[in-house]
């Protein structure tokens, strides 16, 4: 069961809403923009390496996708712990929230 699961419907101070199926991203916009950017940089390496261009100039793209992404996911983990995860904790649910948390962080540090 993940902590979503456990968590009452209601909007936290971030504005973001904690439900299984339902979250309200409260930089919704931005990262909607850097995931349309990013979008367009991974069919420019699509267009690169269709004209035969030089490997290191599509790596250097790969390695700026992989900075965005970053980016978007350190988004996404600074809003889940302000939100969701603050808001367990003052629930009395901290503890699985916490665990969850780290639990996605190693994932992100493999």
């Amino acid at each position: 069961m993940r902590l979503s699961d456990k968590l009452p419907r209601k909007l936290h101070d971030t504005g973001q809403e904690c439900h299984p199926k339902h979250v309200v991203q409260p930089h919704k916009a931005a990262l909607l923009r850097r995931l349309n950017r990013i979008a367009g940089q991974v069919r420019g390496i699509s267009s690169m390496i269709e004209q035969d261009r030089y490997c290191i100039d599509i790596l250097t793209q790969i390695s700026a996708i992989h900075s965005a992404l970053d980016a978007v996911s350190m988004q996404l983990l600074r809003d889940h712990t302000q939100g969701c995860v603050q808001a367990a904790i003052k629930s009395g649910n901290g503890k699985p929230a916490i665990d969850e948390l780290l639990q996605v962080v190693r994932k992100f540090t493999r």
